[in-house]
């Protein structure tokens, strides 16, 4: 199973790597619109989004979105080995580089606990059409996923939508996926 999944994750990169910058955009652009068009997003109060990085769709305009529209918005914070914590953000601006280089709030930021949330936004390597998911390999959101009850969502572009992936117990199921096809 641990070399299927090293495996399908290299071919993620591999596919990564050949995407062109303007395809990167116009579908950064179509899963941002999408996922802030459902209804699921315009009810939502308390959301845990991520900031995506060069390998991952980008989620600035969803993130600067839900700030406009005064929703509780919070970030993923690593705050030990495997361990993460939701922690809130007024404003995109007092971002820092965290472990892996990803932008998360500052050490001193409100910590939000798992289950407060309406809406949590899940990043992933690749995903099933049934909402499978294989993360980049850390765990971090599997365990912090299993502390909540909001409704799970990912972007993911349409060269990541497998029709199946190996899959643990632990493994926790997205309720939507959001293709930019």
């Amino acid at each position: 199973m641990t070399a299927s999944k090293a495996e399908l994750r290299r071919l993620v990169r591999e596919t990564e790597k050949g995407l062109s910058p303007e395809a990167v955009r116009e579908s950064d652009r179509t899963l941002a619109e999408r996922f802030l068009s459902l209804e699921e997003y315009k009810r939502a109060k308390t959301l845990f989004l991520y900031a995506g990085t060069r390998r991952e769709p980008d989620t600035r305009s969803i993130l600067a979105a839900a700030l406009r529209d005064g929703k509780t918005v919070a970030l993923p914070k690593i705050t030990g080995p495997g361990v993460m914590e939701a922690r809130r953000i007024g404003s995109l601006s007092g971002l820092v580089p965290d472990r892996y280089n990803i932008p998360a709030p500052p050490p001193d930021s409100e910590v939000i606990l798992p289950k407060a949330f309406d809406l949590i936004l899940v990043p992933g390597a690749a995903f099933t059409p049934d909402g499978a998911r294989l993360g980049r390999g850390g765990g971090y959101y599997d365990r912090f996923l299993s502390k909540t009850r909001g409704l799970k969502i990912a972007l993911v572009r349409r060269e990541f939508v497998f029709p199946a992936l190996p899959v643990e117990e632990h493994d926790i199921k997205m309720d939507i996926l959001i293709t930019d096809d």
